[in-house]
């Protein structure tokens, strides 16, 4: 379930914000960059925002493509599945605001600029261009091999790592391509779309496929290629 903190202040996906921190923290997160609308980069949200209901003085910010707010609002913050926080308490006091992303106009949330990049999946998903004081990271969520990504990786010169994901091992390729996600085999052809040598961080491994994805992940002999662990804190200077 992906989740990503940036400075304490932004979750990247919501997956697991509602379990990865304590409620204390979770009252610090007052914005939320969504990729998708699928459930394991969501999931967590209905919860967060119950945790921190009426103990903030703002609403919680919602950012995400025009699809992926609309299945929020038809599928989870409907009153039927979940309460809609957009109007409660009341809608001139939201608890929750919706702001929908344009491909590749960015958004700059606690001085971090977030600008979205379509990539390559089942339904409408971004990947994100993070940028602060001069240095870049680029995160893809759920991806099959795509193009655009690899172009900004290529013309970003303070580029300093990438993160993406690899979902299902080899013996799952046909699986993979079929849900347009990444394996080994994929990753190193997505890999050599880009053109200079920066850190590679490597997410989203389905658990039953994790053990393997790592061995075949070895296997290919990449020395800046790696993985991001749970509950780890990464800087990019």
């Amino acid at each position: 379930m992906t989740c990503l903190l940036v400075n304490d202040r932004v979750a990247l996906d919501a997956g697991s914000l509602s379990q990865a921190l304590p409620i204390e923290e979770q009252v610090a997160v007052h914005s939320i960059v969504l990729s998708h609308s699928h459930m394991d980069h969501t999931n967590s949200l209905p919860f967060f925002i119950e945790n921190v209901f009426g103990k903030t003085d703002r609403p919680i910010d919602i950012y995400a493509g025009g699809p992926t707010i609309y299945a929020l609002r038809k599928y989870l913050f409907n009153n039927e599945v979940w309460p809609d926080f957009s109007r409660l308490p009341n809608h001139l006091l939201p608890s929750v605001q919706f702001h929908e992303l344009e491909p590749e106009v960015a958004q700059v949330l606690a001085g971090v600029s977030f600008t979205p990049i379509p990539v390559n999946h089942v339904v409408p998903t971004f990947g994100f261009l993070i940028e602060e004081n001069g240095a870049s990271v680029l995160w893809s969520s759920d991806t099959g091999p795509t193009h655009r990504l690899w172009e900004i990786a290529n013309q970003t010169p303070d580029l300093r790592a990438i993160c993406l994901e690899t979902s299902f091992d080899n013996s799952m390729q046909e699986v993979a391509d079929l849900s347009l996600h990444l394996t080994p085999r994929s990753l190193a052809q997505e890999l050599a779309k880009l053109e200079r040598k920066v850190p590679v961080y490597l997410h989203h491994l389905k658990p039953p496929c994790a053990e393997l994805i790592r061995r075949e992940v070895e296997a290919l002999g990449l020395d800046n290629v790696g993985f991001l662990e749970q509950g780890e804190t990464y800087s990019f200077d």
